[in-house]
């Protein structure tokens, strides 16, 4: 029988992973606990592996063969944080669906006052950052900066300092599948959907072992696909640079003609060079941002699927009654490391 094929939990929790060895085993004896206390044994925690470079995989493999409440999928290469995010949600039977990364800065033991939130009537809660532990001051500020240009560059009123770690209802998700956005912005994504979406307020932790999966490249690359993907606006500033410049053009046009019937004056070749400088650079910076969407456009027409998933592990129902403890989990790694 498929994985989706298979009778509809109460929770889903979507994992996305990348180079997590060393906090799998944690978090996943801190998610299990908080699941079971909530929902008993109606759960499922989708594990994605976003083409981990160590051991992840390996572990991920091991959690699925012992607990049959979990479901390893493993993608076919690196796709990017929203793209393994999405490959987790298109599995998903949940009817309630949680997302989280591993790292643990977005605690797993919130869950319960989010479950509240959606029985009290939200269709999506989403946690929203009071403070943030264990992060740079550059990284802080460039998160405050970043959320607060895009508030103002959007319609869509995208929650600020939030992340992905939300709860959703299924028909939100239902929703969120449908949209065939190439470049994913998915905590856009839901707000864009609407329905009735609330604030979990938190303090966010510090990273629990390893290092950050998204140095300033990445961070960049990701900004670039929020403005693109939620506003036209940088096409519109062109505009707006292109109309000054036109009037500034007018102004020296009457400024040269003036000279050069009362005052005799030949222009020199510092304002000329000035003027073709600043010309250039609108033009260059114009057509940096049309190439930017036409950029998004050729990589959206060609359809090619969002992602491949390489292999999908799961356990028989009877294999696994009660969940692996960490510390069996972590005698299994060791032991196959030994053996290789």
């Amino acid at each position: 029988m498929s994985h989706q094929t298979e009778a509809r939990s109460r929770l889903s929790v979507v994992i996305p992973l990348y180079d997590e060895e060393a906090v799998v085993p944690e978090f996943y004896r801190r998610v299990t606990t908080v699941c079971r206390t909530l929902v008993g044994d109606s759960y499922e925690l989708i594990f994605v592996n976003d083409g981990s470079r160590d051991n992840t995989w390996t572990i991920l493999q091991m959690l699925a063969h012992r607990d049959d409440r979990v479901v390893a999928v493993d993608l076919s290469r690196n796709h990017g944080h929203q793209l393994a995010l999405s490959a987790g949600l298109s599995l998903v039977r949940g009817e309630r669906v949680l997302v989280i990364d591993a790292d643990l800065q977005d605690p797993p033991e919130l869950l319960p006052d989010m479950m509240q939130l959606m029985d009290d009537g939200a269709d999506v809660v989403y946690g929203q950052r009071i403070a943030r532990e264990g992060e740079t001051w550059f990284k802080k500020v460039s998160a405050r900066v970043f959320y607060r240009l895009l508030l103002c560059m959007t319609d869509v009123p995208i929650p600020r300092d939030t992340g992905d770690f939300r709860l959703m209802s299924r028909q939100v998700v239902d929703a969120l599948l449908t949209m065939p956005e190439y470049q994913r912005f998915i905590r856009g994504m839901v707000a864009w959907i609407g329905f009735r979406q609330v604030p979990l307020r938190y303090h966010r932790d510090k990273r629990f072992a390893g290092q950050t999966k998204y140095p300033l490249g990445k961070m960049l690359t990701f900004a670039l696909d929020a403005i693109t993907g939620f506003s036209i606006a940088p096409l519109r500033v062109s505009i707006y640079l292109a109309s000054c410049f036109v009037g500034l053009a007018g102004l020296l046009a009457i400024y040269v003609l003036v000279g050069w019937l009362y005052l005799g004056v030949v222009a020199g070749w510092t304002s000329i060079f000035l003027g073709m400088l600043l010309f250039s650079a609108v033009q260059l910076f114009s057509l940096g941002v049309i190439g930017e969407y036409l950029g998004r456009i050729y990589m959206q027409i060609k359809q090619r699927p969002l992602f491949i998933i390489r292999e999908i592990v799961t356990a028989p129902p009877a294999d696994q009654p009660e969940p692996l403890k960490v510390e069996e989990l972590a005698r299994d790694v060791w032991g196959s490391h030994a053996r290789r």
